[in-house]
């Protein structure tokens, strides 16, 4: 009688084979089982070579040795990567906490003069999806990433083209990926959990990862707000018109000139920076203009 300790793989045949023709098709898979079977198990060593192999190179990236590797492995598994994997979601979440503690610590003991008002968007710029993106590729962890997803890729790819742009940090033109962010957070929370929970052994950790750490005169204002502030000290009227929705794109008006069209149509928010962006230097070149022909009168 066949023996049914095949794996999920054969439960669909069985489904779909007759109880009485179950004996007949039974013999002619005996035939060939066994080299599957030898395959799966060949198949199996080969991932878990590979699998070692990827933990010790992340290791050595990081400069931590895990007392628990599987927290490493975990890590770096995307909930995609197959329907029964432990993913890193609870490990990203601890990351995601201890790290905007430990940049809150650091940045109110590095800054003692500098008021709640200018911590938060310079916490808020170490941490952001883009930073942590940046992080990611610059430590190559996605080439570590388990997933399913193949869209991911691309996504990754696209990402990493752009960065030559914007050496440091776009402040939001670009699509960095989530999932990047994810990975470094989720590195982060494994080695606080693998260190008991220290402080001091994670944040060794992630302060070599983040470097360069964004100081407050590497810090630069959102597009929107800076073509704002700029239009409002100059006199100058800003409109902007909203066609997210229908095309992926947002248009700036300066004194009812269009100055800048922004498109992206995986985030809103991108659009409109990459208008507004626009729309500044516009203006900036308006102004200079302006200023060389009152300096030639």
């Amino acid at each position: 009688m066949l023996q049914l300790q095949m794996g999920t793989w054969l439960r669909p045949f069985l489904n779909w084979v007759s109880s009485e023709n179950l004996p007949k098709y039974g013999a002619v898979l005996n035939s060939f089982l066994p080299g599957i079977l030898a395959n799966e198990e060949a198949t199996k060593r080969s991932l878990q070579d590979d699998t070692s192999q990827n933990v010790e190179e992340v290791q050595k990236i990081i400069g931590y040795h895990f007392n628990d590797r599987n927290l490493l492995w975990q890590a770096f598994t995307h909930p995609s990567y197959h329907k029964d994997c432990i993913s890193y979601e609870r490990l990203e979440f601890v990351g995601d906490s201890v790290l905007n503690l430990m940049i809150t610590q650091q940045q109110f003991s590095e800054y003692p003069n500098l008021p709640p008002g200018l911590l938060s968007p310079l916490r808020a710029a170490n941490v952001d999806t883009e930073k942590l993106a940046r992080v990611a590729v610059k430590h190559s962890f996605h080439k570590y990433l388990l997933h399913g997803r193949p869209i991911l890729r691309r996504r990754i790819q696209s990402f990493i083209n752009a960065l030559p742009e914007y050496p440091l940090h776009s402040h939001g033109l670009i699509n960095a990926p989530k999932v990047l962010a994810d990975v470094v957070e989720s590195t982060i929370g494994a080695v606080f959990i693998d260190s008991n929970s220290s402080i001091d052994t994670t944040w060794e950790v992630a302060k070599a990862l983040l470097d360069p750490i964004i100081t407050p005169e590497m810090l630069q204002t959102n597009p929107v707000k800076k073509l704002y502030e700029t239009c409002q000290k100059h006199k100058l009227t800003v409109r902007v018109v909203d066609m997210w929705s229908h095309d992926g794109s947002f248009e700036v008006f300066i004194d009812n000139q269009l100055s800048g069209k922004g498109m992206c149509h995986v985030k809103k928010e991108i659009a409109l920076n990459r208008a507004a962006n626009k729309a500044y230097n516009e203006v900036i070149r308006m102004l200079s203009v302006g200023n060389m022909k009152i300096d030639d009168s």
